[in-house]
């Protein structure tokens, strides 16, 4: 039988997921378990650790808990080059030639980020399987550059949640699929809930440890939404400070990529190796001057005193638990010095699948994509919008089994970015969000960050059902604004992580560092999974 006709019309969800009410899996202690980089880097350094060594430990996890054990569905291929350049890393340490703080350190890319090497890249699409770009995403390079260890690809929400709303089940991937196991990447707190979408198996290969840390992409919430379900630190930086070139797009518009870790230093370590400007992009430009290769200059403990801080109150209410550890995580950062303004108001407007938003989504989609697969030249399995429709229209069994692909088929219906209806969406977005919105409040208000929830509880793994998530969202204001948010651990409910946000203007990345650094160190939230099979909500 052809890899894509495993699923078939009427498939129950117990039939689909059969780990639905499995036991809890035991899974084997890990000596490299919430190790920090700073940990790992010192290990090298002083031959406790090889990158060899460490890279192998990584590797070992992920064959123990990806495809067996609990499961995951995290990763999508592993490079099979990892150890040969952890070897050739290894001798450059030993030759005194060491590149800086990750050097040597493994880390998961999200599907849609290109590498120019023997790993894929198909933004969880099957459409794409075997499709190797002639050249690396420039935040791909960078790492390189910077003695990272492009461990493998991470699982996601196909083409980064871009095809259908109905019914989408955050962290499904057509590439993913493995028959009568599922595929669907689990969240490893409670494995019977979603891990977020879209950057899911970055969110989970980051928590579970199955590398030192991830790479993530967002468009609004894919990067802080799995941060928040998986106790992480996510960044999604201002539009401009990571390069897009080599990252399937969305919408350039919205679209970053950013750091996904467990402690605020790690992120900064990270998204330092990322910045610089980048021909490819040309909203890199901008950052020249406002970029830094170091963030980690900006961690203070004591980061929150003197700051103020305004309570978006319209993005809480949703639940009464969530609401509870948000009035303990603002009651900590008075605590800690913070003068906090509540309640503070933005647009109603700026709410997830607004009118503006979509339609920039919707032109932008079309345009990015189709100069997207241009770039992988004559060879590319698919060449187009169109294309890929008709791929999945063919593949039906497989690509539209569990939902449809209507946001590609509106997208495909648009027309040129020079459309009016297009010019007049995106300048009320960005009126709406910058000029009616943050930048309106924070001058008013003289704010140094905005904090909300990140969002609700992670939602049942129901790939038949509505899984989106158990309310709330705070990302669409910093989306389509094209500011930074990040999310920060805030505390557990019920062994499921809920997260902070926190965001601002333009290339604040410095300050919300600087605030959500204070705020990790008050509280220390942050805690591993315990791979549980369910847990009472």
């Amino acid at each position: 039988m052809e890899r894509r006709t495993f699923l078939t019309k009427g498939l129950s969800a117990a039939a689909l997921i059969p780990f639905a009410r499995a036991a809890s899996t035991q899974v084997p202690s890990f000596e490299l378990e919430e190790v920090s980089l700073a940990t790992l880097s010192s290990g090298i350094a002083s031959g406790e650790y090889t990158c060899r060594s460490i890279t192998e430990m990584y590797l070992e996890r992920i064959e123990a808990l990806n495809r067996t054990g609990p499961r995951l569905f995290a990763v999508l291929e592993t490079n099979p080059d990892a150890l040969e350049i952890a070897e050739a890393l290894d001798k450059e340490a030993q030759e005194g030639r060491r590149r800086g703080p990750l050097h040597g350190i493994p880390l998961l890319l999200k599907d849609n980020i290109d590498t120019a090497d023997k790993m894929t890249t198909t933004a969880g699409s099957t459409a794409l399987e075997g499709s190797i770009p002639p050249r690396d995403a420039f935040i791909a390079g960078r790492l390189r550059e910077a003695g990272a260890v492009l461990l493998g690809k991470a699982n996601m929400s196909e083409w980064a949640g871009w095809k259908s709303f109905a019914r989408g089940t955050p962290g499904w991937s057509g590439r993913g699929f493995d028959g009568g196991k599922g595929g669907f990447c689990r969240n490893p707190y409670v494995l019977d809930r979603v891990p977020g979408g879209s950057s899911a198996g970055s969110g989970v290969g980051a928590a579970a440890s199955l590398a030192a840390a991830a790479i993530g992409t967002e468009t609004d919430g894919s990067i802080v939404g799995p941060s928040h379900r998986n106790s992480l630190v996510g960044i999604k930086p201002t539009i401009g400070l990571l390069s897009r070139g080599g990252v399937i797009p969305i919408a350039h518009s919205q679209d970053s990529a950013g750091p996904m870790a467990r402690s605020v230093e790690d992120a900064a370590l990270i998204l330092g190796a990322m910045t610089g400007v980048d021909p490819r992009d040309p909203l890199t430009s901008p950052s020249e001057g406002s970029y830094l290769a170091d963030y980690t200059a900006s961690l203070d403990p004591r980061g929150l005193r003197g700051a103020r801080i305004g309570v978006a109150r319209d993005y809480a209410g949703f639940d009464d638990r969530v609401d509870k550890l948000f009035e303990d995580a603002l009651s900590v950062m008075k605590r800690e010095g913070a003068t906090i303004v509540d309640p503070i108001t933005l647009p109603e407007e700026l709410r997830f699948g607004n009118e503006y938003e979509m339609e920039v989504l919707y032109h932008e989609f079309k345009a990015d994509l189709n100069a997207y697969l241009a770039s992988l030249g004559p060879a590319a399995p698919i060449r187009s919008l169109k294309e890929l429709i008709a791929y999945n229209e063919s593949h039906a069994d497989l690509e539209l089994s569990l939902f449809g692909q209507e946001l590609l088929i509106q997208s495909e219906e648009r027309g040129p970015l020079t459309e009016p209806k297009y010019i007049e969406a995106l300048a009320t977005s960005h009126r709406l969000s910058r000029d009616e919105g943050i930048d309106k409040v924070m001058d008013a208000e003289r704010l140094d960050a905005i904090v909300a929830p990140t969002g609700g509880i992670a939602a049942l793994l129901d790939p038949l059902g509505a899984s989106r998530g158990a309310g709330g969202g705070c990302s669409t204001p910093s989306a389509m604004a094209a500011y930074p948010n990040m999310t920060v651990p805030m505390g557990f409910i019920s062994e499921l992580p809920i997260g902070l946000s926190l965001f601002g203007r333009a290339w604040s990345e410095s300050t919300l560092l600087k605030l959500a650094y204070a705020f990790e160190q008050a509280t220390e939230h942050r805690r591993p999974p315990k791979f549980l099979a369910a847990a009472p909500i």
